[in-house]
């Protein structure tokens, strides 16, 4: 999805400053665009694949469908006063973070990021909150999640991808228990997952994540939901009801791209006769997942 390009940039790099230009990383390059159609906005790619997209004028503007979805579900399950407690598992600009610090000021935000040499740039370009506030840890997600204490998390959301899949390590009952593990009751586990029309990634993550969590959801556009295309689906789990509010229904289908919630019995259904992930499945990971969305075309 990258751009043929005749030779690599050497922006510099100031701090607050956002430069467009093509950048080292350490897990390959990354590059920062202006948005086209936004003079304060900006695109983040990661080794050629759209990951992000960022307004530092706004931290309330999220591009991206997915990104609406996942915090619709958030402002449904815990009121705007909470003190938040969010693990983001997959960095990028940290548009999620920054978005959740706008909405819950009392948060307290960890985002675990791969690639330190990005996460070191982002701070470098966005006015992103700082310690207690918002940290950066650089790690591998699972690595992270499962060095993590009981109860410690209200939210944890997964959006981490290399290239177009998620490393299948971060989809599998055990690191999904780890995450439930992780939780506080009532707390809330959500993944952003990209799947073809066939939609048998998106089965075996809600069988798995139905396997542990009492309660589930799915988000998606009616398109994406009858396998008319590729896309992103949200699958959200939860040890209590989520997504029944009559008002979380309407917002859905009030945004630009209007999307579907399908609650408990319907996902179970959704997922019916889905093998459950595991980590017997999981090959030997010698390379450094990145993050990145597979955006609806």
């Amino acid at each position: 999805m990258g751009r043929r390009r005749t030779g690599r940039a050497k922006p510099t790099v100031s701090s607050h400053e956002p430069v467009a230009g093509l950048y080292d990383t350490d897990t390959g390059t990354c590059e920062l665009v202006k948005d086209p159609y936004r003079d304060s906005g900006w695109i983040l790619e990661v080794n050629g694949v759209p990951s992000s997209h960022i307004d530092p004028d706004d931290p309330t503007l999220l591009e991206f469908e997915y990104m609406r979805w996942i915090t619709m579900l958030v402002h449904s399950h815990f009121s705007r006063d909470t003190r938040l407690r969010a693990l983001h598992l997959g960095g990028g600009a940290c548009t999620m973070a920054r978005y959740l610090a706008a909405t819950y000021p009392e948060a307290r935000q960890v985002v675990v990021e791969i690639d330190g040499r990005l996460a070191e740039l982002v701070r470098k370009w966005f006015d992103l909150p700082r310690a207690p506030l918002l940290r950066i840890r650089v790690g591998e997600a699972r690595s992270v999640l499962t060095s993590l204490t009981d109860a410690t998390r209200d939210v944890i959301i997964r959006d981490v991808f290399a290239i177009d899949r998620t490393p299948v390590a971060l989809t599998t009952v055990e690191f999904t228990r780890h995450a439930r593990r992780v939780l506080a009751p009532g707390g809330l586990y959500v993944v952003n997952c990209g799947d073809t029309r066939d939609l048998t990634t998106a089965r075996r993550e809600a069988a798995t994540i139905g396997s542990v969590f009492e309660h589930t959801a799915m988000v998606a556009d009616p398109a994406m939901l009858k396998g008319r295309r590729y896309g992103n689906l949200i699958i959200a789990g939860s040890d209590r009801p989520l997504g029944e509010s009559d008002a979380l229904i309407r917002d859905l289908l009030g945004g630009a791209v209007p999307a579907q919630i399908r609650h408990t019995g319907e996902t179970r259904t959704f997922a019916a006769g889905a093998k459950v992930l595991d980590d017997s499945e999981a090959p030997q990971r010698s390379a450094a997942p990145q993050r990145g969305t597979p955006e609806p075309s």
